[in-house]
């Protein structure tokens, strides 16, 4: 990015993302009770993520799982040997025995992310940009994950208005690729506006 753009994006950040938290209150405290009644564990949940530069941060979520998830997934596996291959390839399952009642309606409409507003503010990420990777998918990145560290992770992007989970591993770092060579505040306006619908939507949300 120029200065001026970059200084432009993070500003569109603070002002929505301020605005965004003193709207929400209502909503996290809600959430929280939710969770804290349903399920032994805390009510957030804090995970290493790559971010600019690749300095790893802790983004914020809600804890969606039940404690001692692992040994749930690996009792899954030993049950269900044919949704192993789907784990080992995307990482993900419709059906993941970790996730809590409360945890599956969280993810169904994004609102397990909303903490990353905090992240937002820390500076550690941006409302639009690339998805938060793990260390485990620097490898997979290859070379756009130079690209990756050039730009904040995002709340939202490409991926999370293109299908989500219904996407290949390929296709989500090709959104990633494009997001960073083609931004523009243009491009940021029409994915916070296509994320409104995405999450009413619950397209490929799991």
């Amino acid at each position: 990015f120029h200065r001026s753009a970059g200084m432009m994006k993070l500003a569109i950040d603070l002002i929505l993302t301020l605005s965004g938290l003193i709207i929400l209150t209502p909503a996290f405290l809600l959430i929280a009770i939710a969770i804290k009644v349903t399920s032994r564990g805390p009510v957030f949940y804090l995970h290493t993520r790559h971010g600019r530069d690749g300095k790893t941060f802790a983004a914020f979520k809600f804890r969606t799982m039940f404690q001692k998830g692992e040994s749930l997934l690996l009792q899954h596996f030993k049950k269900h040997s044919e949704d192993l291959t789907s784990w080992q390839r995307d990482q993900k399952l419709k059906r993941d025995p970790r996730v809590t009642a409360v945890g599956r309606w969280l993810r169904r409409f994004s609102l397990d992310e909303l903490p990353q507003l905090c992240n937002v503010l820390l500076g550690q990420m941006s409302l639009v940009g690339p998805r938060p990777i793990v260390s485990a998918e620097v490898l997979k990145y290859g070379r756009a994950y130079n690209l990756y560290c050039c730009v904040r992770p995002g709340i939202t992007g490409l991926w999370q208005v293109s299908g989500r989970n219904n996407t290949t591993y390929p296709e989500r770092v090709a959104f990633d690729e494009y997001y960073v060579r083609n931004w523009s505040i243009w491009l940021d306006a029409y994915i916070l506006v296509r994320t409104v619908r995405a999450v009413f939507s619950a397209e490929g949300a799991y």
